[in-house]
């Protein structure tokens, strides 16, 4: 069964390391995973639906269905994707950041 982890974290502009970290399991582990020798645990797998936003059937290759709201882009998802990780404070700050881009434009 072809997984579509690797897929998934080229999408949102990840490293292996970077996805170890989030895992926290080693980049071999990573590695394994990606080249189909190795499955994710359940716990692993709820990770990577949350970090990827998408449903555990997608990554695991048995959906074509994501999950996702259908209306957002691509670079909208990795948005929110690197968001959803940000601390409280960070996020008030891309916020901000974001209000000044928009109010700049206006």
């Amino acid at each position: 069964m072809e997984n579509r982890i690797r897929e998934l974290r080229k999408k949102y502009h990840m490293s292996q390391i970077h996805l170890s970290i989030e895992l926290e399991v080693s980049q071999e582990t990573v590695s394994a995973y990606e080249k189909g020798k190795y499955y994710p645990s359940f716990q692993t797998l709820l990770r990577l639906s949350k970090i990827f936003n998408a449903s555990i059937d997608y990554i695991m290759g048995l959906s074509d269905e994501m999950g996702q709201n259908p209306h957002l882009s691509d670079s909208e998802y990795v948005l929110l994707n690197h968001y959803s990780r940000l601390n409280e404070n960070q996020k008030e700050k891309a916020l901000a950041y974001m209000q000044g881009l928009y109010d700049s434009q206006n």
